[in-house]
């Protein structure tokens, strides 16, 4: 007669938990999907498959090779039949077998020993758990709430569900080439090459189109008191998320600090703890203008020339609103896309009324609230440019969306307004091609 595998993995995983092993519904689950899959037609693969699933420490095989000789050893090699999980027919599978083979779970005399005589063992094993059902129900149950109510420990938790987002960027064309089956270009080389093999006739053109690559990310981040929490929570996401890793972090409060080379190659809570190193001004006050134009003065501002600029604050700025218009209007022009992540725009009655926020909205691509780890699937939609422009709630706010007025023009830098704002031109007086 053949075991029901089912009642034999039940069975048998009862008996290693009254030994003193830490099994789980999760890894009783995958040591039966280890016999479905393995289908051992003997002991020495069962074993096998029961080390490989059950076990968490090497001090815990003694325990499982006694609890496995005094189940499986009146049980004859074959008897397991792993189809029978599939078809679920206990017609065929027979009666279950003799309680003297597989009866209730009996701990042999040494496993109690064993266990005593390893106190650390058991300890060492129950420490290293991390039950799957737990860690989704966690996920599920912090999903929804705002960061801010989160504790350390609780953003550690979204970690793994922040590993499983992706952040793409909308591509742009480069100046190198690859091959391609249509381009408009003939690769001549590729072309005489070929023609070699039919006698010097160039019978196939070989073409080549340009390449195409993610645009870079630049993320300004506001570290001040009121951002605190939610700065946090968004780091860990360039951090964990997948296509983040060149990004370019900068966080502002009263200073802007780079912190890139931080956030490489090191644990969440290490990167965050070394980006409160490197800002001084973490909970801090704000000056998002300010901070907005010496991050265009960087490098000659080639840093945001045709990136994606994210912007992570709730837009109470101690500095004059002026400087933050005209400092976002220069963004928008040389930016391809700003994205503004602000968690006050989660309540319905959002208006944007405050003097930093009023001045940088007309210059903004999409308004996302990122407030929880549910809501950052918005702002993702809006990195990648899926995002509908910003609307303001209704009319009491509608002088918001009026651009505001080109900066004076000089000799040869012609400016063309935009519906979003002033936008430099070319030295024909033409809008450029986006970049």
């Amino acid at each position: 007669m053949r075991a029901d595998l089912p009642v034999l993995v039940a069975r048998f995983t009862e008996a290693c938990r009254a030994a003193g092993l830490a099994i789980g519904p999760d890894r009783a689950e995958r040591f039966a999907r280890a016999i479905t899959a393995v289908e051992p037609a003997g002991l020495d693969r069962l074993r096998s498959c029961a080390q490989a699933t059950l076990v968490s420490d090497p001090a815990q095989l003694p325990v499982l090779e006694r609890v496995f000789a005094a189940v499986f050893c009146a049980v004859p090699a074959g008897a397991i039949d792993p189809a029978a999980a599939h078809r679920g027919d206990r017609a065929t599978s027979g009666p279950d077998p003799a309680p003297a083979s597989v009866g209730p779970p009996t701990v042999p005399a040494g496993a109690a020993a064993d266990r005593a005589s390893r106190p650390g063992a058991g300890a060492a094993g129950a420490g290293r758990e991390v039950p799957v059902p737990a860690v989704a129900s966690a996920v599920e149950r912090l999903g929804s709430r705002d960061f801010d109510t989160l504790d350390p420990d609780e953003l550690a938790l979204l970690a793994q569900a922040m590993r499983r987002l992706r952040i793409a960027t909308p591509t742009r064309t480069t100046r190198r080439t690859r091959r391609a089956s249509h381009g408009p270009a003939v690769d001549l080389r590729r072309t005489l090459r070929e023609a070699r093999r039919t006698g010097g006739d160039a019978v196939r053109l070989a073409v080549r189109t340009r390449r195409r690559r993610p645009r870079p990310l630049v993320v300004l981040c506001d570290i001040s008191g009121s951002m605190e929490p939610y700065a946090r929570a968004l780091l860990q996401l360039l951090y964990c998320a997948a296509g983040a890793q060149h990004a370019e972090v900068f966080t502002f409060a009263t200073r802007l600090t780079r912190l890139t080379r931080s956030l490489a190659r090191t644990s969440p809570a290490l990167a965050l703890e070394r980006a409160g190193q490197l800002a001084p001004d973490w909970s801090g006050g704000t000056r998002i203008g300010e901070s907005v134009e010496r991050f265009l003065a960087l490098r000659g501002g080639a840093l945001g020339r045709g990136a994606v600029v994210l912007v992570v604050s709730d837009g109470w700025d101690t500095g004059d609103p002026a400087v933050l218009g005209r400092a976002m209007a220069r963004l928008r022009r040389r930016a391809h896309r700003v994205v503004w992540a602000n968690p006050r725009t989660r309540h319905a009655g959002f208006r944007p009324l405050a003097g930093g926020m009023a001045a940088a909205w007309p210059y903004c691509d999409a308004v996302v609230s990122a407030h929880s780890l549910d809501a950052l699937d918005a702002l993702l939609a809006a990195l990648a440019g899926g995002a509908a422009p910003p609307q303001c709630p209704d009319d009491e706010v509608a002088a918001v969306r009026t651009p505001r007025p080109p900066p004076a023009t000089t000799a040869g830098d012609p400016v063309t307004s935009t519906a979003r704002g002033p936008r430099r031109a070319g030295s024909s007086g033409r809008t450029p091609p986006a970049r």
